[in-house]
């Protein structure tokens, strides 16, 4: 897996044998400055692989691009660490002639850490934006035994979580439930930039009658995220925070947590679930 990895050396200690040094595999993590027409955007911290999906579907977290053809090309920035080895940890986004690049405004102004996916925002009024797509519109069913399946499809399918237990995981769902992608980060938030970059990129935008399963908390920026791609539901095998549902409810997404084994507590729009037991 390359740099997606890091061998070390740790001492293990147990409460019934003796220290004793052995290898442990850990996620990588990195930092990647995001260009849009040559400025410098954002810098996040990340596990590398999919980085163009990275910076494609943060681009549309931003609410700078929705559709495929406003995204002209994309080109790893020369960069080399202290060995001289090519680190391909700068990616220059060109966007089509007529889309209005970013606002200097909405420039981060400190990195981005692999927890947090709106911090460094220069103005509390970007951190809300307007989806292109509307939700209220989408009349997808989903049924409940679907939903309470994903997760544990989700979880089957991380290869990097099985050598690391390091990161976390964003799966995107038809509604029949085929895994339609799957991204792993060591940044929640950047798992599903990397999904939603793949739709952009799959020229999929809208992601209507789809399913957006994350395997941690929903917080108000994951709702953001599927708003503004147009996912219609989103499931977290943990929790929502209070601004989350009040963000799911204005915009007309279905937000569901607790998705574990035969449990989930569904907090909006309870309208596109479908239960065989009412």
């Amino acid at each position: 897996m390359g740099r997606l990895t890091q061998r070390v050396k740790v001492t293990s200690y147990s409460a019934s044998g003796s220290p004793r040094s052995v290898q442990d595999v850990l996620a990588a993590e990195e930092p990647l400055e995001i260009r849009v027409n040559g400025r410098s955007l954002s810098v996040t911290m990340r596990t590398p692989g999919d980085d163009f999906d990275l910076v494609a579907g943060f681009l549309v977290s931003e609410g700078i691009i929705w559709h495929q053809e406003q995204l002209a090309t994309m080109r790893f920035c020369a960069g080399e660490d202290e060995q001289g080895r090519q680190t391909y940890n700068v990616v220059d986004a060109q966007l089509a002639p007529g889309v209005t690049p970013p606002a200097t405004d909405l420039e981060r102004h400190v990195v981005t850490s692999s927890a947090c996916g709106i911090c460094g925002t220069a103005s509390i009024d970007a951190v809300t934006k307007d989806s292109r797509y509307s939700l209220s519109e989408d009349t997808m069913r989903l049924d409940v035994e679907t939903l309470l399946g994903l997760a544990d499809v989700l979880r089957s399918k991380q290869k990097l979580f099985d050598r690391t237990g390091g990161v976390h995981a964003a799966g995107l769902f038809g509604p029949d439930g085929e895994l339609l992608c799957l991204r792993e980060d060591v940044g929640r938030h950047n798992a599903v930039d990397k999904v939603i970059g793949w739709a952009l990129r799959e020229n999929r935008l809208p992601l209507s009658a789809t399913v957006l399963q994350v395997s941690g908390r929903a917080s108000f920026e994951l709702v953001q995220k599927a708003f503004l791609a147009g996912i219609p539901v989103l499931s977290a095998v943990s929790a929502p925070s209070s601004l989350a549902v009040e963000l799911a409810e204005t915009s007309g997404l279905t937000l569901a947590g607790f998705s574990r084994g035969e449990h989930v507590n569904v907090y909006t729009h309870q309208n596109r679930i479908v239960s065989h037991h009412n």
